[in-house]
């Protein structure tokens, strides 16, 4: 009857494996977060440049970094790529902030699951 009983419920992790389990939530946390503010700070950047390229001449000559080299372009031809550019940068931190709310959720979820209380270190 006891095996029974252990099948049914399973044991509680060790603290150790809990401790990695936090530290995987809050590592994964973390890389989301930088992410985000990364990808943030290029929007606000593309954002200055398109309000910077409005008030320019529309065949003024204008330099773009692709990868490592830099190409030789108009302000007509490169307005448009840096509109695209914003629009898909959006997306992907709405994405990324949806991905971190969901490990934020699913850590709450395992402090309850397993009882456990974050202590913070001073």
């Amino acid at each position: 009857m006891s095996s029974k009983q252990e099948v049914a419920a399973p044991s509680r992790p060790s603290n150790a494996e809990l401790q990695e389990q936090y530290n995987t939530f809050k590592e994964s946390i973390a890389q989301l977060s930088s992410k985000i503010g990364e990808l943030e700070a290029d929007l606000d950047e593309h954002k200055i440049v398109l309000e910077t390229l409005k008030t320019m001449p529309s065949d003024r000559k204008c330099f773009r970094m692709i990868g490592e080299s830099l190409v030789e372009s108009t302000v007509k031809d490169v307005s448009p790529n840096l509109q695209t550019n914003s629009v898909q940068l959006q997306t992907v931190i709405g994405t990324l902030n949806k991905q971190l709310e969901q490990t934020k959720d699913e850590l709450k979820k395992w402090q309850i699951k397993y009882k456990v209380q974050i202590v913070p270190t001073h």
